[in-house]
């Protein structure tokens, strides 16, 4: 089992007692300031403080610190219901199994609410892999399991539960964005704050109306806006990078 902190004291818990039964936890640490380091030691958890290097590098490590013969990567703001703890203890400790990984559907909760549409569900993603079959992406931002070999999807979920302290939720729109604009940068990619606008009011309208977040309630009404608003600042930070690269290759008058 693979797991990153930094400070997850609200979090975590929950999450280690899902995967009770994982014979090996490993914790890579960026700098945990609240109680996540200690919480993590009274569940016997192997830990090592690492310095940020993104999503997909830093859960890399912790992949490479694992030696079971399969690796379960999970967040710690997710956890596995009974029946998925079940599932994955069958193949864990099956001699048969021909599959590389299994991927599963995440369900996703927002201010404890399921939310269902806008792409929300089943949002069907690679977790559990055999060991040296799979490896984190490198992307910056959104980063995945790639597994060489066949993937199973199963029907048996991860549940996961995202932000929903409004101003935490500001502050990782602000992270998110940033990350996502110098990814984008990082690809050769341009932009406009007038693009970035025109991207935002898409965005909205597709994940409200076209993708049915209107069923998901206030809830869904909050996510749509904080995607358009994510997309936006994305895009506008990435104007923003254009925009500097350009004035520092400008050659200086004389």
């Amino acid at each position: 089992m693979a797991l990153i902190t930094k400070n997850e004291e609200e979090k975590i818990t929950d999450c280690l007692k899902s995967i009770d039964f994982a014979a090996q936890i490993v914790i890579v640490d960026s700098g945990s300031t609240d109680a996540t380091l200690e919480i993590a030691e009274k569940f016997g958890c192997e830990i090592y403080s690492e310095n940020w290097r993104g999503f997909g590098a830093q859960k890399q490590l912790a992949i490479e610190k694992c030696h079971q013969p399969w690796v379960l990567v999970l967040d710690a703001d997710e956890r596995l219901s009974r029946e998925t703890a079940e599932k994955i203890k069958s193949i864990v400790t099956s001699s048969n199994v021909q599959e590389a990984g299994f991927s599963f559907p995440r369900k996703n909760y927002f201010q404890g609410r399921w939310i269902k549409h806008a792409g929300w569900w089943p949002d069907q993603i690679t977790r559990l892999f055999k060991k040296g079959a799979g490896r984190m992406t490198t992307a910056i931002v959104h980063e995945a399991v790639h597994v060489d070999g066949q993937v199973k999807a199963l029907h048996c979920p991860i549940e996961h539960l995202t932000e929903s302290r409004l101003d935490r939720l500001i502050l990782k729109i602000d992270k998110y964005s940033t990350l996502g604009a110098q990814q984008a940068f990082a690809e050769g990619r341009q932009s406009s704050e007038w693009g970035a606008m025109l991207r935002a009011c898409f965005t909205f309208f597709h994940d409200y109306f076209i993708r049915l977040g209107l069923f998901d309630g206030p809830q869904g009404l909050t996510l749509a806006v904080a995607d358009a608003v994510n997309k936006y600042f994305k895009y506008a930070k990435l104007a923003d990078l254009c925009r500097k690269a350009k004035t520092q290759d400008r050659p200086h008058e004389t």
